[in-house]
């Protein structure tokens, strides 16, 4: 069977993509288990720094498999519901929290749950051609597995909203001006942007970038004295863990006078010589 994700390793970059191409990659049980088995193969890699999502094929992922996600899964009782429903969160969750900076690069269809993993990466870039869509209300659900709450946080109340009831599909370029993604650019460029974003992250401190990314997702659910109170901490936290890293920058700054903060990453490969 051919595998349902596929993966390789360039300039530490690890390409994860969905492979499920006939099928618009939708994400069915046997893709959300090998993902996350691919996820944890990655996730402490030396050789790998970022990981950039997408898809095979013309679609990003058209969302959950309506036969085997649901018709099939629903018609063995509901432990196997649950067990699915485990299954394709765990992996979204894990993906929100990676060590990694992670990129969704969605170079076609994404639609429903892909929703998901959309929201789960740090970054997201999108092909001008690609179509964004929450179809469900079509079809007489709402928009579960997080998807109305990724709509909500991403674009705002009026614009959830109106693409929530009304079900009609955007392209890139909507999704870019509504927030769903940092930038849309046409199909030929979108490797080459994402290749571009992903080669200036590879330049920062790892720890830094995690930290970074944690205090983003949380703060924004904190008052802004409790924000500020848990930042001192991280900060403290990341100190602790890579105190050398810090320093060197700083000396950089100071005595070399090398680097400016403003103006780029100062350099890893100094560090520790």
């Amino acid at each position: 069977m051919t595998d349902t994700v596929a993966c390789d390793v360039r300039n530490r970059i690890a390409w994860v993509r969905f492979n499920r191409p006939e099928k618009r990659n939708c994400m069915s049980p046997t893709l959300n288990r090998r993902m996350r088995e691919v996820l944890d193969e990655l996730e402490f890699r030396d050789d790998v720094g970022v990981l950039v999502l997408t898809g095979e094929g013309s679609a990003w992922s058209a969302g959950m498999d309506l036969k085997e996600y649901f018709r099939e899964t629903e018609a063995k009782g509901l432990g196997a519901v649950r067990q699915s429903q485990r299954e394709a969160y765990g992996w979204w969750q894990r993906l929100r929290w990676y060590q990694k900076p992670t990129i969704a690069m969605v170079n076609g269809w994404c639609f429903g749950g892909g929703y998901g993993p959309l929201f789960a990466c740090d970054l997201a870039f999108a092909a001008e051609e690609a179509t964004f869509g929450l179809s469900e209300i079509n079809w007489g659900i709402l928009p579960g597995g997080g998807a109305t709450k990724v709509a909500v946080e991403l674009m705002g109340f009026r614009n959830a909203m109106y693409h929530a009831m009304m079900g009609e599909n955007i392209d890139g370029a909507k999704a870019a001006e509504w927030g769903l993604v940092n930038e849309a650019l046409p199909l030929a460029r979108l490797k080459d942007r994402v290749i571009e974003v992903a080669t200036v992250l590879l330049e920062k401190n790892p720890v830094a970038l995690k930290a970074t990314k944690d205090a983003v997702r949380r703060v924004g659910e904190m008052t802004y004295d409790n924000a500020e109170d848990y930042l001192v901490r991280a900060q403290e936290a990341a100190n602790s863990f890579d105190n050398e890293g810090r320093k060197e920058g700083i000396r950089q700054f100071i005595d070399d006078k090398t680097y400016k903060p403003g103006l780029g990453a100062y350099e890893l490969n100094m560090q520790g010589d």
